[in-house]
């Protein structure tokens, strides 16, 4: 069996390495050829009712990506965007894509204070291929951010019994180098009933960021820690009469540093990820030890390089990732070729810019990404782009035209796991492609920025878990040819006390599962075929600010959905600060204000409207 590198040697040998620049970017380094990247605010709310405020929390509303939660998003969640499912998007941090070998259910549960991390960018088509790794369809990037000096304590409670508590501080010194060292340490827990009967929860989560920093270069160490406790009636089966319950603890260290030159900018990473898992399908009953237990433990380490720099006329925007993953433990995923593997991936995308005169900028740029695994087939994928930049007025217009093919490898719950059991496996699942077309216009001016696309995707070989009549209790791992069509809408605007985000989704698919029986589907076949957000945030007073944001949604049909498959849902906060006692601030949150009961994963229950207040203070 092939070892993992000693996380240490890695972790620190980057940390010793000449030091990178702060995490959020340039926003020309990015935007210059970007199709789809969006970096405005897009959401009024970033704070929870039912818990303290994780990453995905900002992602609950976003236009861009689409949540599929059991119960609250920070419990567990399923982030797809442009109609893919969950193990196409990617979570990025600094340089490295932060993988879960085992199911990409439990990825976008980041066990880092969100405080640390930028706005998250969203990357799609041939960004996606340069920034991701074995995400076929999407990359959510964060950056981490530089830190300031200061603190912050915050109390909460809620209803069904929630009570929430974080602490938060930094201390920086500059040295005689002419950097700036700093520390920050974060900490915060949570415990409720929620909203419906079994869907109590008890979280904590602890973050260290050692940092050292100066005008155009910044290093970061960051150590994670969360522990998880969730139930929730029907989580993963869709059967609501069976009170599941899923217990993690996750270790994640980050490493990463950039650095700015005269002609571009490099930033590399690394991550040791460990993950600790004991999932129960009915917690009235005791498992340990034995199949049917559902117990795992993975680890992975991977190493990442970005970068962008000028060689004459050509831009050269180049990533790449290793990776080396181990299922160390299961229970239940027994029934694989393997239980650990080495995969990599390399992008290298040169751009030219052809100046048109008084017609704009010609941005032409082709490439490709050679992706390899020791234990699937490799796969050279192409890249081409074509953007035309026009200046006008107080911004500027981009047309632009783009193809990307990716590919990723499934992961082990769905390689591993016996055909015949509840999660029916699939030894034989291989290499997973999708293929984009895109066309886009996007305008940015100094008050606002707006863009709208046109896609289609072809999926081959995707993994999904399907239901068939025939096995009413088993759900299975099937691959199925997708062809998506889509087309997405996005308008931001700003004034002095006014800030609204708009956003309209449509998709349309056409599936061939070939040979398997399948009558339903869990995730590729389940989508919104129109979604419409609408985030507001009113600063009506001094010290009062209102935010509030909205979502409707006409899901696809599913046969296993109880109730209707279009819902209106809800998000409202006000918020308070102190003109007296500086730093002293407090807040009212409801989420799924209408009550709704709209299933995000079919057969799961909804959660139900829950409210909290909280009071901080910082310094």
């Amino acid at each position: 069996m092939q070892k993992l590198l000693c996380p240490g040697v890695v972790l620190m040998g980057l940390l010793a390495a000449p030091i990178p620049l702060a995490a959020e970017r340039n926003a020309e380094e990015d935007h210059a050829i970007s199709e789809i990247t969006v970096n405005a605010e897009r959401v009024a709310n970033t704070r929870p009712a039912g818990t303290y405020t994780s990453p995905v929390t900002s992602l609950r509303f976003d236009p861009l990506t689409e949540i599929q939660s059991r119960g609250i998003a920070e419990g567990q969640s399923d982030v797809t965007v442009r109609g893919g499912v969950f193990e196409n998007t990617g979570f990025k941090l600094g340089a490295v894509t932060v993988m879960d070998p085992q199911t990409g259910h439990y990825v976008a549960g980041l066990p880092v204070d969100p405080a640390f991390l930028s706005a998250p960018a969203i990357y799609k088509g041939i960004d996606n291929a340069v920034e991701g790794f074995n995400s076929a369809v999407a990359t959510i990037a964060y950056g981490i951010r530089r830190l300031d000096d200061g603190g912050l304590v915050s109390l909460g409670t809620g209803s069904d019994d929630l009570n929430f508590q974080s602490l938060r501080f930094a201390r920086t010194t500059p040295i005689s180098s002419g950097h700036d060292v700093g520390a920050s340490f974060s900490f915060a827990r949570s415990e409720g009933d929620g909203s419906v009967p079994n869907g109590d929860h008890e979280f904590s989560r602890y973050n260290l960021q050692l940092q050292r920093s100066d005008t155009e270069s910044q290093s970061d160490l960051l150590v994670s820690y969360q522990d998880k406790f969730y139930g929730w009636p029907g989580a993963y089966t869709g059967f609501a009469t069976l009170a599941e319950i899923d217990d993690t603890q996750t270790t994640l260290l980050i490493a990463n540093h950039r650095s700015n030159l005269n002609d571009g900018w490099w930033e590399v990473g690394a991550f040791y990820r460990r993950l600790v898992d004991d999932y129960d399908f009915n917690r009235s009953t005791t498992e340990s030890g034995a199949p049917g237990s559902f117990e795992h433990e993975t680890r992975n380490i991977a190493v990442g390089l970005q970068g962008q720099n000028q060689t004459g006329r050509v831009s050269w925007r180049y990533g790449a990732q290793v990776t080396s993953d181990e299922l160390v433990r299961s229970t239940d995923l027994t029934n694989g070729n393997f239980n650990d593997r080495t995969y990599a991936t390399l992008t290298v995308v040169p751009s030219i810019d052809v100046d048109l005169k008084n017609s704009g900028t010609l941005t032409l740029r082709a490439g490709a990404t050679v992706d390899y695994s020791n234990r699937d087939s490799n796969a050279v994928l192409p890249l081409f782009g074509l953007v035309l930049g026009k200046p006008s007025g107080d911004g500027q217009t981009n047309f632009a035209f783009e193809y990307a093919a990716t590919s990723q490898l499934p992961g082990y719950t769905a390689l591993n796991s016996n055909p015949t059991g509840l999660f029916g496996g699939n030894p034989d699942l291989g290499r997973e492609r999708a293929k984009q077309l895109a066309l886009s216009v996007s305008r940015s001016a100094n008050a606002w920025q707006g863009r709208v696309a046109v896609f289609s995707r072809r999926d081959d070989n995707l993994v999904d878990w399907t239901y068939s009549t025939g096995a009413p209790f088993a759900r299975q791992a099937n691959a199925v040819d997708i062809d998506v069509v889509g087309f997405e809408a996005f308008l931001t605007r700003q004034w002095a006390n006014v800030h609204i985000a708009a956003g309209y989704t449509y998709l349309d698919k056409d599936e061939d599962y070939g040979s398997a029986l399948v009558d339903a589907s869990f995730y590729a076949l389940n989508f919104a075929r129109h979604r419409a957000t609408l985030a507001v945030r009113y600063r009506f007073a001094e010290n009062f600010e209102l935010r509030l944001d909205n979502e409707y949604r006409r899901q696809q049909n599913n046969p296993l959905r109880v109730g209707d498959d279009s819902t209106y849902l809800a998000s409202l906060s006000m918020l308070w600060k102190s003109t007296r006692v500086e730093g002293l601030a407090a807040s009212l949150v409801a989420d799924n204000l209408t009550d709704s009961e709209y299933q995000p994963f079919p057969g799961t229950p909804a959660a139900g409207r829950q409210v909290s207040l909280s009071a901080s203070y910082a310094w």
